[in-house]
């Protein structure tokens, strides 16, 4: 423990006097917005880097939550977020590499596929720069989420972990509130990116919160937490995210036979959809009701009744199969998309950012965007791993039915990983690295398969309970 606080010691001594060394040299950096904010994310991902397992994973999705949203300094997060996840990936590939505890499977052999393939797409893409520099990303990506986030819950004790995110999840919660019913203004900056946030992660963390709450003060604090989390989630009129959270939080209470609390959510959700319209002050891009329409009209049309309840789809759709067709093996390059600009001649080395808001468009499906980018040959990969996710998620809830332990930290990673599944049909962030749900997403999708590979232990209130064979699981779930 001392040889640990001596090297922390020296690695903070030594980036504060460089730091200083920068402002003796250059004292006009404190005088630059750009250059401030840049530097105190160094000396917090600096200090992060020190007690890596423990704080790093929460500054990494901070840095691309607030990179996505409209916060003081967004431009410097947009930088600044690259960085962190290098960092991240190096230094938990050397922690992770360390540890004689460590291994790798099918799974994470899978994923090492995909970045070779989104590799080749992008020698054959239009714009070959930016899609290797979007290959890189998910490069980084995959490795943090190989090695950083898996070290960041603890073998012993996992359930710290999610406690923390519960905490994050409650505080963020109240925050978006503040953000979209006071102060109205757009936190997460569109309606269907608040959904995603809240249908995709909120709503199936707090639902699991309040499942193991042990007191009664925090079942009421988690319970007002979650009903604030679904309030959110009708007031986003996001379809997606709507759907996507009422299966989620349906399957985990069927697989813990709580049936009862199913007709007591139908009964909430119902209630706080006729909230969200009728009272809730709406957002301004967000479609108003009509007296010639009703509440669920609303909900399935977004106010265009003479549409097809798939008209906002069927366009990326139809726009993403042509250009399948046209480079159907190798695709126009990961992360890349054809349109109808020419921006072959642009150098983004020179650039002040990527062409990102150039170079993609809707698709409507994640699945679809994958297809399109590294083609019908390189997407096979990509495939593998989603019904290794999806395989992983099935065998999660299928323990949960039978040992029936909702304190297993196993169910709060399934549940999260369920409902990204589920959502990416519909909007396309799955293979988006630079969206801050796909980074949380893809963590817990590696996290679960750890948490299934370590579930020899069976975690109760307080007291682990070792168990090395399936069948031995039973008992101690009845007893």
């Amino acid at each position: 423990m001392s040889e640990m606080r001596q090297k922390t010691s020296i690695v903070l001594i030594g980036g504060a006097l460089f730091i200083a060394y920068l402002l003796l040299r250059r004292p006009d950096y404190l005088t630059n917005p750009k250059m401030l904010g840049a530097m105190i994310i160094a000396e917090i991902v600096l200090a992060a880097l020190c007690i890596y397992r423990k704080i790093f994973f929460g500054i990494l999705v901070l840095s691309f939550l607030f990179a996505g949203t409209g916060v003081p300094f967004e431009p410097t997060f947009l930088h600044a977020r690259w960085y962190v996840l290098g960092l991240g990936a190096v230094a938990g590939l050397a922690i992770y590499m360390k540890d004689r505890r460590h291994y790798f499977n099918t799974f994470h052999l899978v994923a090492i596929f995909c970045v070779l393939s989104a590799l080749v797409s992008s020698m054959v893409s239009r714009y070959p720069e930016e899609a290797f520099l979007k290959t890189t990303s998910l490069l980084m990506l995959f490795v943090y989420c190989g090695s950083g986030a898996r070290i960041a819950v603890p073998i012993i004790n996992p359930e710290k972990f999610f406690g923390g995110i519960l905490i994050g999840c409650e505080a963020l919660t109240y925050l978006s509130a503040v953000s979209y019913f006071v102060v109205r203004w757009g936190f997460y900056g569109s309606a269907n990116s608040l959904g995603v946030v809240m249908g995709v992660v909120i709503v199936p963390l707090t639902l699991w919160g309040l499942l193991t709450a042990n007191t009664v003060n925090e079942r009421r604090r988690r319970g007002f937490a979650l009903l604030v989390a679904m309030l959110l989630l009708m007031s986003s009129l996001s379809r997606a995210s709507i759907g996507d959270a009422v299966l989620c939080s349906l399957a985990l209470c069927i697989a813990l036979r709580k049936y009862r609390l199913i007709f007591k959510g139908a009964a909430v959700a119902v209630l706080f959809a006729i909230a969200a319209v009728m009272i809730v002050p709406a957002a301004e891009e967000a479609p108003k009701l009509s007296e010639s329409e009703s509440v669920t009209s609303l909900f399935l049309y977004k106010g265009k009744q003479k549409g097809d309840f798939w008209a906002s789809r069927k366009g990326p759709w139809s726009q993403t199969w042509d250009v399948i067709k046209d480079h159907p093996w190798f695709g126009s390059g990961y992360g890349t998309s054809l349109t109808g600009d020419d921006l072959t001649q642009v150098d983004v080395r020179y650039q002040g950012s990527h062409l990102d808001t150039r170079l993609i468009r809707e698709h409507g499906n994640s699945y679809l965007a994958i297809t399109e980018w590294v083609g019908l040959v390189g997407v096979i990969p990509f495939y593998f791993l989603v019904v290794l996710t999806a395989l992983n998620v099935r065998k999660a809830f299928v323990r949960l039915y039978y040992e029936q332990n909702v304190y297993s930290p196993i169910v709060p990673a399934a549940a999260v990983v369920l409902a990204g599944l589920m959502h990416a049909a519909f909007e396309d962030w799955m293979f988006a690295v630079g969206y801050y749900v796909c980074v949380f997403f893809w963590a817990m999708a590696f996290i679960l398969v750890d948490m299934l590979h370590t579930s020899a232990v069976i975690y109760w209130i307080g007291e682990p309970t070792a168990a090395h064979e399936p069948q031995q699981f039973a008992p101690a779930a009845g007893q």
